[in-house]
């Protein structure tokens, strides 16, 4: 299947030299408009922090995890099987405008959430080994935990493998499916945990 894959690359790189150098190549793995975004959210997130105020905090914990859940979902159940049709080119092409993004966005969003559901934790005494709803809470750190890992210790690393390789003279398009596939269905897997952290965290609210 590599060397199918690997050949039709070739065959079309060779029809349309064309589209062979910058139209892939030419972009930024971080993207630096983005940048001052980032830093707002996460410079509002530590102010509302510190401050310890629970409508910001709210907004942060909803906001990011809405955020998250939703990429997941959406990375994994809708656009997967979209770009698993798409042609090597066409893959590539959209992906060197897909990634970068993503680059600064699931690293937002996963402090976000974290950040501001560990403090909202700590206002509302959920730690206390006696609260009411000290036990889904814990439940909720274990699922939130594997989910980080695998985001920050999968999902990242496949994006930057995937970023790196585009950059090369040769991108190498079997490699490049081959870790969209991890990054996609990765994804796919935190999504379908995000439904039970949702189921979680509405038991919780309503404790």
């Amino acid at each position: 299947m590599t060397e199918v894959t690997s050949k039709r690359f070739d065959k079309v790189e060779e029809g349309m030299p064309e589209e062979k150098g910058p139209s892939v190549k030419d972009f930024k793995i971080v993207p630096m408009k983005g940048l001052p975004f980032v830093a707002i959210m996460i410079i509002g997130l530590i102010v509302s922090i510190a401050g310890n105020w629970q409508w910001a905090l709210d907004f942060y914990h909803v906001v990011g995890g809405g955020l998250w859940t939703a990429f997941d979902l959406f990375l994994g159940f809708v656009l997967g099987p979209i770009m698993g049709k798409m042609s090597i080119p066409s893959r590539m092409e959209f992906t060197s405008k897909l990634m970068p993004k993503m680059l600064l966005i699931m690293p937002t969003v996963v402090t976000m959430t974290l950040g501001s559901g560990f403090q909202l934790a700590r206002k509302l005494n959920n730690l206390n080994p006696g609260a009411a709803a000290h036990g889904w809470l814990v439940a909720s750190f274990i699922v939130v935990g594997v989910m980080t890992v695998i985001a920050l210790g999968i999902l990242e690393p496949a994006n930057l493998a995937v970023l790196f390789e585009m950059k090369k003279e040769n991108p190498n398009g079997a490699v490049i499916g081959r870790l969209m596939k991890r990054f996609i269905y990765t994804a796919g897997i935190t999504g379908a945990m995000q439904i039970g952290t949702l189921i979680i965290m509405t038991r919780v609210a309503t404790l």
